[in-house]
């Protein structure tokens, strides 16, 4: 018992806003973890591109730089959502204004608890977003790769390499929802 109360015997006395504020900016610093994911995947795209571009520099240079920005474009949308979620927690903090309402806490501490707690929640849940971006980069990698190949068939990739990196996306439109549900609906009243 002495481990919790030397753990969490803080919260008790701290003011219920700087609670909420506090777990809103680790939560927002959490969701920017979604930022990897398209790196990563960008990084892929844009090696695969340079690659046909070596491969066949007469014919596939352009084809192949085409499907590689706009299969990066695309595999940015995680990283943006993270960022979204992370600016509202940060700026526009919709957890504070319901400091006052009832959601399920005896107290208001209790109540800023939870409401913290959504913050970070939020924040957690954007992680989901590092798996899209992943996908979708490596989707326009290996677009740009077989554009790079075969420039003829460009508007064929360019149609079955939005199409997975659609389905792909989501993963990272169910943890947006998740997110945007803890901030701004009152889920535990």
């Amino acid at each position: 018992m002495e481990f919790f109360e030397f753990l969490f015997g803080w919260i008790e006395d701290a003011d219920p806003k700087a609670l909420i504020l506090g777990f809103s900016a680790v939560g927002a610093g959490f969701a920017m973890i979604a930022g990897i994911g398209p790196g990563i995947g960008q990084g892929f795209a844009a090696g695969k591109a340079a690659e046909a571009v070596g491969n066949n520099p007469k014919h596939g240079g352009k084809p192949a730089t085409l499907v590689m920005l706009l299969g990066a474009a695309v595999a940015e949308t995680s990283g943006i959502f993270s960022l979204v979620v992370a600016i509202l927690m940060l700026f526009a903090n919709p957890l504070v204004g319901r400091l006052g309402q009832s959601v399920g806490a005896s107290n208001e501490i209790g109540t800023a608890l939870i409401l913290a707690s959504c913050g970070l929640g939020a924040g957690l849940a954007m992680i989901a977003g590092i798996g899209p971006g992943i996908g979708q980069g490596y989707a326009a990698g290996k677009g740009a790769e077989a554009v790079g190949k075969r420039p003829k068939l460009q508007s064929v990739v360019i149609r079955t390499m939005l199409l997975g990196q659609a389905v792909a996306q989501t993963t990272g439109i169910y943890a947006l929802i998740v997110a945007l549900l803890l901030l701004f609906v009152n889920v535990f009243a």
